[in-house]
């Protein structure tokens, strides 16, 4: 996952420590998300949240809508600007290769975000399936899952 050359996104600053916007850029990345919300309802549907990623990313179709299925976790069909944010924070992550901090500063939504079924655990194929907004490969998702897997179930 790549942003694309030229876009908004590259032009904000992430924090290296604590993952997080300055406040000069998240006041830019709302206005941002304002100029798509379109309908005016402080949120976007997946449509919006589609063509968003679309024009900023690499991403394949198929990665998308499972990211916008990761990130509508209360399951209304739109993305707020709380997880847009985090969607905003992780991508800037990704491209400055801060997954780790991003994973260890934001444990519980990186967690929430991981754990597809809702159902408190994350399995081999949850953690396989989400494993490319972390730039994790096969085999590096396999040890990590290994190794943080202490119960074996």
């Amino acid at each position: 996952m790549k942003l694309k050359s030229g876009c908004f996104l590259q032009y904000l600053y992430l924090d290296e420590v604590y993952c997080l916007l300055s406040v000069r850029n998240a006041k830019a990345l709302t206005d941002y998300f304002q100029l798509l919300d379109v309908h005016n309802k402080n949120a976007l549907n997946n449509l919006q949240f589609y063509c968003f990623l679309h024009y900023v990313t690499d991403l394949k179709k198929q990665h998308i809508m499972l990211l916008f299925d990761l990130m509508d976790q209360n399951a209304t069909g739109e993305i707020g600007f709380d997880e847009f944010y985090m969607l905003v924070c992780l991508l800037l992550a990704h491209e400055n290769h801060l997954e780790k901090q991003f994973i260890y500063r934001h444990s519980g939504p990186a967690f929430r975000l991981l754990d597809v079924d809702d159902g408190h655990t994350i399995g081999p194929r949850e953690f396989q399936a989400a494993g490319f907004l972390f730039n994790i490969k096969a085999e590096e998702l396999e040890k990590i899952f290994k190794d943080f897997d202490i119960s074996g179930d």
